[in-house]
């Protein structure tokens, strides 16, 4: 199974290439990288609604480098806690955080300092400061309590991750009874080569560290997760570099992924 990296596997390595890249990305949004980014590619590519993303300031949108569009997956009501789980420049979370006012909260889970700078910044321009909390963390150990979040959103971070397991229990954990995961990441049709897998710079990529479809399903019901399903797919990595590497192993796209923790 993929839900691990290869023994041997150097996770220091691999966290430190993810937080790299990702300062870079604050640094520089417009930069040369292996996948895309920025908000005509949100529109254009995972269906978001561009109209509503000109309303968000550059500083989260520019910067953002999702793989699908989690927020399509299902509503977010007013009064509720969402939880976006390595929220970035904080597009998604700012999305979110409009949707549960009055009386919500949006919590942004990232373990890269220069894309939470981003995304604290982004709140107060958009005058969100008030609803969105932003917190330094790995979604392997999440700073927020036990059954505390009615949603957790996630977009392209799963793969990321060198245990799999681990993120999912952390999800079901901090999700209350009846909480929803409304997921976004890449998966592949069969699991990648030992040469792909142990490359640090495709798992920063969000692709080294993608799990075969059927898996995703697999993880997230040994986290005790139900009413599992993919509602959409994306073409997220179409003419990248990062697709150009691997396209003759196989097939990579990007899956909307809904799970719910079981009510009381």
């Amino acid at each position: 199974m993929a839900t691990t990296c290869p023994v041997g596997f150097n996770v220091d390595e691999l966290r430190a290439q993810v937080r790299a890249t990702y300062e870079r990305v604050a640094r520089e949004p417009h930069g040369k990288f292996h996948f895309h980014r920025g908000p005509a590619y949100a529109a254009g590519y995972l269906g978001y609604n561009r109209a509503e993303l000109d309303t968000l300031p550059e500083l989260a949108t520019a910067r953002f480098a999702g793989v699908g569009n989690p927020l399509a997956i299902g509503p977010v009501h007013a009064g509720e806690t969402v939880l976006d789980h390595a929220c970035g420049a904080g597009m998604d979370l700012l999305l979110a955080a409009r949707r549960v006012r009055p009386g919500g909260r949006a919590i942004g889970v990232d373990m890269t300092p220069a894309m939470r700078a981003c995304a604290a910044a982004a709140a107060q321009d958009a005058g969100l400061d008030g609803i969105v909390d932003i917190r330094a963390g790995l979604y392997e150990d999440l700073p927020v309590d036990d059954a505390s979040v009615d949603v957790v959103l996630s977009n392209g971070v799963v793969n990321l991750a060198p245990d799999k397991t681990r993120v999912f229990r952390e999800i079901a954990r901090v999700l209350k009874p009846g909480g929803r995961l409304y997921l976004a990441d890449v998966v592949v049709e069969r699991e990648f080569s030992l040469k792909v897998r142990n490359n640090p710079e495709l798992w920063a990529a969000c692709i080294g560290g993608a799990l075969p479809e059927a898996e995703l399903y697999e993880v997230s019901a040994a986290a005790g997760l139900t009413d599992a399903r993919v509602t959409a797919r994306f073409a997220s990595f179409r003419d990248t570099s990062a697709e150009a590497k691997v396209s003759a192993e196989m097939h990579i796209r990007a899956v909307n992924f809904h799970a719910r923790k079981p009510p009381a």
